[in-house]
């Protein structure tokens, strides 16, 4: 190891970018790529409509300046963001305005950047419930933060939340307090939603705790807690233009927050950290999110036509989910052998799915990626 780098960072490993990248670009031609099903991100399976995508070409050839800068201030951006997050709340609300916002490349920056806030210089550890978005506990490490990983119930899924109030009671020995607690609502990879008990203890956490809401799937399952921030400072929801939006080449997220954080934000993130056509990308889809969001109907029947059908194959547990995807495990597998053959065979047959915390992960997609996935299931799971 060259002697100049941290000695921790030896025992990380490098994030490795969803294997139908990496296919697609194995197969060569466009048309060799579109036979792979990429059912393992939870993008959508849509892409933006013909008309818009020409709308953003007309933007990049006239009206933005490649030699020049992005806003860097995203400031037409954080107005729609303002704006769509208002009409977002439950019941729809006023008081988010563009001071309450932070864009980013990715919700991944965000994370970052909200880490790099609280919790440097052994000022903090983060606390997370496992099975999660992996990308919390693998951005703390890089910088040196603590984890405190708890459990989740293994029916429900819901958190142990016994155990994440005796981690925030009594801090292991040489660790710092826990600073930041990172939930996802819904959770990925389980797709369960909070529970109430889960709520009311984030709301009981002390003001000196930032509690982080990941709502990156909001626009499939509804449920958001917008609605409390303004009497909970420490509270911040992120949210993403990847999913439902369509945008997840552009690489937008951005976080919904009390002002005094959002400020905080961006004087951390990394200057111009957003392209023009990205932004311009992400304030398109908003101004014709009637038309982008529209495919959601389909693609809730289709995770419910998805849920029905898993449920009855033999040997697997499947979970309701309110997201875009389905996590299922195979019973009487200790081993994972059988687990990771099927994961191996569907990656044979063109269907990639994600195989993560003992299970896999599918992504909900178009009704023929749907039954392609179906019928390779059965035929490996089914007796002939």
């Amino acid at each position: 190891m060259l002697p100049f780098l941290r000695s921790d960072l030896a025992q990380l490993v490098s994030y490795t970018p969803h294997p139908g990248g990496a296919d697609a670009a194995a197969h060569g031609s466009p048309a060799q790529a579109a036979s792979i099903d990429r059912l393992d991100t939870n993008e959508s399976p849509y892409d933006l409509p013909e008309d818009l995508k020409q709308k953003l070409a007309w933007a990049y050839q006239h009206e933005l300046e490649a030699n020049r800068y992005p806003d860097g201030e995203h400031a037409a951006l954080k107005g729609a963001i303002a704006q769509y997050a208002n009409h977002s709340a439950r019941p729809v609300a006023n008081w988010v305005t563009s001071a309450h916002i932070s864009v980013s490349n990715g919700s991944d920056e965000l994370i970052r950047s909200l880490l790099i806030a609280t919790c440097l210089r052994s000022e903090g550890s983060v606390l997370v419930a496992d099975p999660t978005f992996s990308m919390y506990a693998i951005t703390a490490h890089t910088l040196g933060v603590p984890v405190v990983r708890v459990g989740r119930d293994p029916q429900t899924f819901e958190t142990d939340l016994a155990a994440a109030r005796r981690a925030i009671a009594t801090p292991a020995t040489g660790q710092p307090a826990i600073r930041v607690v990172f939930m996802v609502h819904p959770n990925s990879p389980t797709g369960n939603a909070l529970t109430d008990a889960e709520l009311d203890w984030l709301r009981s956490l002390p003001s000196h705790i930032l509690v982080v809401i990941d709502e990156a799937y909001f626009e499939f399952g509804q449920q958001t807690v917008l609605a409390e921030l303004p009497q909970r400072p420490n509270w911040v929801i992120l949210r993403t233009f990847s999913k439902a939006f369509r945008l997840a080449s552009h690489r937008v997220g951005y976080a919904i927050a009390h002002p005094e954080l959002a400020a905080t934000l961006e004087k951390i993130r990394l200057p111009y950290n957003l392209s023009s056509l990205s932004q311009r990308a992400a304030e398109l889809a908003l101004a014709h999110q009637d038309t982008l969001l529209a495919a959601i109907p389909t693609l809730l029947t289709e995770r419910d036509r998805l849920f029905q059908a898993l449920a009855a194959l033999p040997g697997i547990t499947v979970w309701p989910s309110a997201a875009n995807f389905l996590f299922l495990r195979l019973q009487n597998d200790p081993a994972d052998e059988t687990l990771e053959n099927l994961f191996q065979s569907l990656k044979s047959a063109g269907t990639l799915v994600r195989k993560t915390c003992g299970g896999l992960r599918i992504t909900v997609g178009t009704p023929a990626e749907n039954q392609r996935t179906l019928d390779r299931l059965r035929s490996q799971l089914l007796p002939s």
